[in-house]
């Protein structure tokens, strides 16, 4: 019999992608998804790569009454993996009551039917802005959680406290908090990729639409950093390589190999990379030459940070694969196909 998990925000983009994975694996699937920041036609995408179409229930995590009424109805789900939350930073920055009502609230409601329904095991999406911008890098997970230098970061700091204290009260529970850095890219059948409502607040889809003139530029925010090149550095991995950890992660649950009830993981390659090089990482490997700007640096932006994953690697036997410039070439052939399909 297969096992029943539940991915909120499973039409997102790192949602999507871990859809893929876990039913390629053998996981039954389901999504509850509010579609606020993705489209439903992605389950079109999902079923092209898998053969399979998961079950889908759109609604909003906040409502508690039709998430109980969900998991009433699906007494046989044994585990959950969390995505849904707002997540962009700096709109995090403008709008925080949102951002806190959300992301936190529909966690609360999760952890709440998780007791109820006995439902045992969490894999939770969290993010390396915990760490705000780190005094000694790369990133451990033994590093200081420092203050959120914006709201986004702040409900991730929060979420892993409201898991932990849970699971600490209740002993039959147990979680994985994934703290990952910067995924890019999408999948190489290009069915699936990163499709932000709106003006993307991420780098690469951006990219990639002022390249396919969606968008009339790029704009960098901020060359004055104390960087090499002047631009904010991240760690960037291929969201493939980031849904395959969250499907590693929650094995490691149901087969009891977690050495705590509630683990933390950095997910990332280790190495730093400069906007600038992201750019020109997508010159080379689209041939297109790009239009950028350099304004004034963004608000809730830190200047460089990345990861050492060397935990996740050793406990979980997870490293990523894919280089820069796969994660651009495929985000570029997701761009191209995406236009032509419309």
């Amino acid at each position: 019999m297969k096992n029943k998990v539940l991915v909120t925000g499973g039409t997102g983009y790192i949602g999507s992608h871990t859809v893929v994975e876990l039913q390629n694996e053998g996981f039954d699937v389901f999504i509850i998804d509010n579609l606020a920041n993705s489209d439903k036609k992605v389950l079109d995408g999902i079923k092209s790569i898998t053969g399979i179409k998961p079950v889908f229930e759109e609604f909003d995590l906040c409502d508690y009454d039709r998430l109980h009424a969900f998991f009433t109805l699906n007494p046989d789900i044994e585990s959950i993996i969390h995505f849904a939350a707002y997540k962009a930073v700096g709109e995090s920055v403008e709008k925080p009551v949102l951002y806190y009502y959300n992301n936190i609230v529909s966690l609360l409601n999760l952890m709440k039917c998780m007791q109820e329904f006995r439902i045992p095991s969490m894999v939770f999406s969290s993010s390396c802005t915990v760490y705000g911008q780190p005094d000694v890098l790369p990133v451990s997970e033994d590093s200081p959680v420092q203050e959120a230098v914006s709201p986004y970061g702040n409900t991730k700091q929060i979420g892993e406290e409201i898991i932990r204290d849970t699971i600490h009260a209740h002993q039959d529970l147990k979680a994985i908090s994934l703290r990952y850095f910067n995924p890019i890219g999408a999948h190489p059948s290009a069915y699936i990729g990163e499709l932000p409502i709106g003006e993307p607040e991420n780098l690469v889809p951006y990219i990639t639409q002022t390249a396919s003139g969606i968008r009339d530029e790029l704009r960098v925010f901020g060359d004055d950093y104390d960087t090499p090149d002047g631009s904010c550095i991240r760690d960037y991995l291929h969201v493939v390589d980031l849904a395959q950890a969250h499907v590693v992660a929650l094995k490691r649950l149901l087969e009891g190999q977690n050495k705590d009830n509630y683990e933390v993981f950095n997910l990332g390659t280790g190495k730093g990379v400069s906007v600038f090089a992201v750019i020109e990482s997508f010159e080379r490997v689209s041939g297109k030459k790009l239009k950028y700007r350099v304004v004034d640096r963004r608000a809730g932006d830190i200047e460089k940070i990345w990861a050492d994953p060397s935990l996740a690697n050793k406990e979980m036997g997870w490293a990523t694969r894919y280089s820069l410039d796969d994660a651009m070439k495929s985000a570029w052939d997701w761009e191209l196909n995406y236009r032509n399909m419309k």
